[in-house]
């Protein structure tokens, strides 16, 4: 069987039969290795194969190091809730929307509060219009059994930690 051979500076050593490119493997002290079986030849390549791996898993925790995990924080609200209540509930989605996460906020439903809907939806649009200067609607309010949810996301370029004005501002976890 021929195949086609590559060393270990990626310079191609041409087609050879298969024994020939596993001698040259091991007069290297190197591993061979397929890299494109479905190839005419097929794709032989002369490395160090424990070395790649190691090299290749590096590169992949160096590349989950730099990934963003975007976060969803929850606030809960009631139709019947307190207006100084909803202005604070404003207040830690306006921070955690400062700080680059997204806010899922939720209103739920007790009992008869469920034949009126609209309370519910006046509320969500209220705390969108609230934090319309940091956050976009994102996920429209949807009605799953007694919840009425809709996801806020923060606006392009308004987060990335945002200076804390105050001590005792931080945004409750």
């Amino acid at each position: 069987m021929q195949v086609r051979t590559i060393d270990e500076e990626g310079k191609q050593l041409g087609i050879l039969p298969i024994e020939e490119a596993l001698r040259l493997s091991e007069e290297r002290s190197l591993d061979l290795v397929e890299v494109a079986p479905q190839a005419d030849p097929p794709v032989v390549r002369i490395m160090d194969y424990g070395k790649y791996r190691f090299e290749q898993t590096k590169k992949e925790k160096l590349a989950k190091k730099h990934q963003h995990a975007v976060k969803i924080k929850e606030i809960k609200l009631h139709p019947r809730i307190d207006p100084h209540d909803l202005s604070i509930k404003e207040r830690h989605a306006r921070e955690f929307l400062d700080k680059g996460c997204k806010v899922k906020v939720t209103v739920q439903f007790k009992g008869r509060e469920l034949s009126h809907i609209e309370f519910g939806q006046q509320l969500l649009t209220d705390m969108l219009n609230a934090v319309s200067d940091v956050g976009a609607m994102e996920m429209k309010p949807r009605l799953q059994s007694r919840r009425l949810s809709m996801v806020i996301g923060p606006l392009k370029g308004k987060h990335a930690g945002a200076p804390q004005t105050a001590a005792g501002s931080e945004a409750r976890e």
